[in-house]
């Protein structure tokens, strides 16, 4: 049996309020997604009278920051959608608890009937936000860009 590629084409997030106090923001709609790896350090060590080289151990993991892209919402009302705007704001403002989320971003199959492969990460906390570079001579989509630290990631199967 053949297999088949997974594409980078179709794929949903979706940030869930890690204490589950809240519902998910945003509606999971992202133009681009990146950061998804996990890098670990390797700790060399010397070893008396081993002259040919040196003791490796694993370290500690290390997760780069997701960021998530996309065309900037207008609902109902015809205003932006600032949910994410508002997540790094009140971090900023100094709004205890932290709302920190968790994440999991679902690769779907080409007609999105099935999910082919599942990363989650863990208390995903607002790093920077972006908002879109303004230009009167262009007719691009206004974009934002969020990049969230976190503290895990795993790739379901």
């Amino acid at each position: 049996m053949a297999s088949t590629l997974a594409g980078t084409f179709n794929f949903r997030v979706t940030l869930n309020r890690s204490d589950g106090s809240s519902p998910p923001l945003g509606d999971g709609g992202f133009q681009e997604c990146t950061g998804l790896d996990l890098e670990m350090d390797v700790v060399e060590l010397i070893e008396g009278g081993r002259n040919n080289g040196t003791v490796r151990q694993a370290g500690r993991g290390k997760f780069s920051s997701i960021v998530l892209k996309r065309g900037m919402l207008f609902p109902d009302r015809g205003e932006v959608n600032n949910g994410l705007w508002s997540w790094i704001q009140s971090v900023l403002n100094g709004e205890r608890p932290i709302a920190r989320y968790d994440g999991v971003i679902e690769v779907l199959s080409a007609d999105a009937n099935d999910t082919v492969a599942t990363w989650t990460f863990d208390r995903g906390l607002p790093q920077k936000i972006s908002g879109p570079h303004l230009n009167a001579k262009s007719g691009e989509i206004a974009i934002e860009e969020l990049t969230i630290a976190h503290e895990g990631l795993r790739l379901k199967v």
